[in-house]
């Protein structure tokens, strides 16, 4: 199986945000870690005898792809800080992004269902885990292709912590070979990744290893942001905002919604602006409390296993029937509210 490329940790941005020394992807040969110049283009899992595309090539997983890398990755000229509304933080509302929101600039998803999907079919739960793989990949490529500039997974919340032991740990080592399975086509896509959460000591070293190692060989990209929440709670990221802030002796009357956003986890992170939770749950769960307070929710009814790209486009058709007015009115049209 294949580690997880490491990055050098020298690469810088240019003003233009490319990284100047191109960090790389892909899987050379020899296994050694090249600069190149770059030349353009979650967890779940069932076993696949095929490779991905843009994964590594079968016994490459075997070879150590520690800081190896070769240029591809993409550059898109449409990035999502270049699109209208591209520069919106938390606390900056919008009630009229006009022809901006026609793409969610960031999604979420709660990917539910993964035990229903296997109770149905007499299989155990870990079966359901395992055939979410597919999913994560056919949506975080979908996103990518319908030019969402933020997806964020819901993988494993600090509640899940009370499933069976055997369950969890299960689950560490199945994310562990996503992570490493699929972290060379994340990076041919141009893919930044993070992980929102990963703070607990019960998370194996292995697994945090290769979270780190997977958003440190990323962070140059600028294709698209998947931030994978794993170990997640929003209320404790509120609290521990409101401890940064004390520790920081900020005044009380000094404390803003901005302020207060700049001390969460990844403060460049902007609001979330639809949400997916499948099979038809209807509950938020802790998921990022602060960053959906104005988000549009879709509760399809189809378990995530089950869940495809064109499931997720449709999610998207819906959001952008949708009229936000952020507390606001309707639209005036002739002189009437609509």
């Amino acid at each position: 199986m294949a580690a997880v490329p490491r990055h050098d940790n020298s690469c810088r941005e240019r003003s233009d945000g490319a990284c100047v020394r191109g960090c790389g992807v892909g899987v050379t040969e020899r296994g050694r870690a090249d600069h190149a110049v770059p030349v353009g283009t979650g967890p779940g899992g069932a076993e696949q005898s095929g490779t991905a595309p843009g994964a590594a090539a079968p016994g490459a997983a075997d070879r150590s792809v520690r800081g190896a890398r070769t240029a591809t990755q993409d550059r898109p000229a449409n990035r999502p800080e270049d699109r209208p509304g591209g520069g919106q933080r938390h606390g900056d509302r919008r009630p009229d992004d006009g022809p901006a929101r026609a793409v969610p600039r960031h999604v979420a998803c709660v990917m539910d269902g993964n035990g229903r999907w296997a109770q149905r079919r007499s299989l155990p739960r870990t079966a359901g885990h395992r055939a979410a793989e597919t999913t994560v990949i056919d949506i975080i490529e979908a996103a990518r292709a319908a030019g969402v500039g933020w997806l964020s997974l819901y993988a494993f919340s600090t509640e899940n912590w009370s499933r069976p032991g055997a369950e969890v740990d299960y689950l560490m080592r199945l994310v562990r070979r996503v992570v490493r399975k699929h972290a060379p086509l994340l990076l041919a896509r141009g893919i930044r990744c993070r992980f929102l959460g990963a703070a607990d000591p019960r998370i194996p070293r292995e697994l945090a290893q290769d979270f780190e190692d997977l958003a440190t060989l990323t962070a140059c990209n600028r294709g698209m942001t998947l931030t994978v929440a794993f170990d997640h709670g929003g209320r404790r990221d509120i609290v521990e905002a409101a401890r940064s802030l004390i520790r920081a002796g900020t005044p009380a009357d000094e404390v803003t919604e901005r302020l207060f956003a700049d001390h969460l986890p990844f403060p460049d992170t902007p609001d979330v602006d639809l949400v997916i939770r499948t099979s038809g749950e209807q509950r938020i769960s802790n998921f990022m409390l602060w960053q959906v307070a104005y988000a549009e929710w879709v509760f399809p009814p189809v378990l995530w296993p089950d869940f495809r790209a064109p499931d997720f486009l449709a999610c998207l058709h819906t959001y952008r029937r949708r009229d936000r007015r952020f507390g606001g009115v309707p639209h005036q049209t002739n002189g009437d509210m609509s």
